[in-house]
């Protein structure tokens, strides 16, 4: 059995190269295996010493074993009668302790057996706990998988030592399409470990993962030069990102987009085209909250601060840049901002006293309606008579029918006045 127990540390040898766990974790483990077994084998392990030596690959097990009078013997695990004890030295006496060296084998092809059983999970779990407190340390830093396979709600990723690591749909870019060998980069969001099984979930849709990318591409931010203060994502498709520089020398936007864009070039490619504003944060709530509805420029803002509201007026050609396509520049500003942005035509100057706002139709035209319009930035009857339209079911997306029947009513209401 030495043979046998050699190889059981050469084997422990090479985990500790192969799986990163240390030589004394495993010395520890293999003396707790053997205890385990002995301790099945015979009720107790107390009497048993274990000596190992890391250095030699060597293990050896001596028992001990109280000498009683021949009538007394009742555990010969724990106990050795005179007799015996006086075969391997006849000054023995009654009382005194016996320590013998044992050779593993003898407890039989059984106890061998359930050593390697129990080194076998000891070894696992070790493994699990090895991967768990890797990972759990990676939480927020981007990780680079091989896809393995890819099923309908997540991929299965395998990092360089080949340790599992899940993608869910959730976490994907809309755009994402992988097939089995992709090379993946994603950020680690959450590592769990239920009944001592670590999952490492993955995402590439979460604010983290932009930003661990600006600081990948741009040194000034990995340097700490440039701040990275707020960011809102609407994955795949825009984004915007708050940026601050404490040095006056340095242009925090420019910066993180490059000459020509090349910094964000990649950054861009890498979220599948996601479209991304970079601008300068500040504490003026006012001014960022201008500064986030980027293209469009407001003409004035009114800050309602205890329900973190603001009323943006613009120009009546300002409206539809402010609010994006489908609504998305005003939805990132809103989610940048923190505030809840409400959009209004400035009709100080030019108001038409004769145009009739459009809530004063609640009674002839659905809210819902209602509502679409001023996502367009038509507030008044006139706003939406003065679009043609086609253009009108185009940038409504509301259905032929409907823009009919808003038409009639709005004209028909100019009809009876006149």
């Amino acid at each position: 059995m030495a043979k046998q127990e050699i190889s059981l540390i050469d084997t422990f040898s090479e985990f500790k190269e192969l799986k990163n766990i240390d030589r004394s974790t495993m010395m520890s483990v293999l003396e707790e295996s053997f205890r385990n077994v002995i301790s099945k084998m015979f009720g107790t392990d107390e009497n048993y010493d274990l000596i190992i030596n890391p250095d030699k690959g060597d293990l050896e097990i001596y028992r001990n074993r109280e000498i009683v009078e021949d009538d007394d013997l009742e555990d010969p695990n724990t106990q050795i009668s005179l007799s015996e004890a006086q075969k391997i030295d006849a000054d023995f006496e009654v009382g005194e302790e016996v320590t013998d060296k044992v050779d593993f084998a003898s407890f039989g092809r059984r106890a061998i057996l359930n050593l390697r059983q129990t080194l076998a999970s000891k070894i696992l779990d070790l493994q699990k706990d090895s991967i768990y407190n890797k990972y759990k340390e990676k939480i927020g830093n981007i990780v680079v998988g091989e896809v393995y396979q890819v099923w309908k709600k997540e991929i299965l990723l395998l990092d360089d030592e080949a340790n599992e690591m899940l993608l869910p749909k959730s976490e994907q870019i809309p755009t994402d399409f992988y097939r089995k060998g992709d090379t993946v980069r994603a950020v680690v969001a959450k590592v769990d470990n239920k009944n001592n099984n670590p999952k490492i979930i993955l995402s590439r849709t979460s604010p983290l993962f932009l930003q661990r990318l600006f600081e990948l591409e741009v040194p000034e931010i990995n340097d700490g030069l440039i701040t990275i203060r707020r960011i809102a994502r609407i994955p795949g498709e825009r984004a915007k990102v708050a940026v601050e520089s404490y040095d006056d020398r340095i242009d925090p936007v420019g910066a993180c987009v490059g000459m020509k864009g090349a910094r964000i070039h990649g950054i861009v490619r890498e979220l599948k085209n996601e479209n991304i504003d970079v601008i300068n944060y500040t504490n003026n709530m006012s001014l960022f909250i201008s500064r986030a509805l980027s293209p469009a420029r407001i003409s004035s803002i009114r800050l309602i601060d205890d329900q973190k509201r603001a009323e943006v007026f613009l120009k009546p050609e300002e409206v539809s840049l402010a609010i994006g396509k489908g609504g998305m520049n005003i939805k990132l500003a809103s989610m940048l901002t923190e505030y809840q942005i409400e959009v209004f035509r400035d009709l100080e100057e030019n108001f038409d006293e004769e145009d009739i706002f459009l809530d004063e139709f609640l009674d002839e035209i659905e809210p819902w309606v209602i509502d679409v319009l001023k996502g367009i930035g038509c507030d008044t009857a006139k706003n939406v008579l003065e679009i043609p339209r086609d253009e009108l079911i185009r940038r409504t997306d509301l259905e032929e029918e409907t823009v009919d029947e808003v038409l009639e009513i709005l004209r028909s209401e100019f009809e009876q006045e006149a």
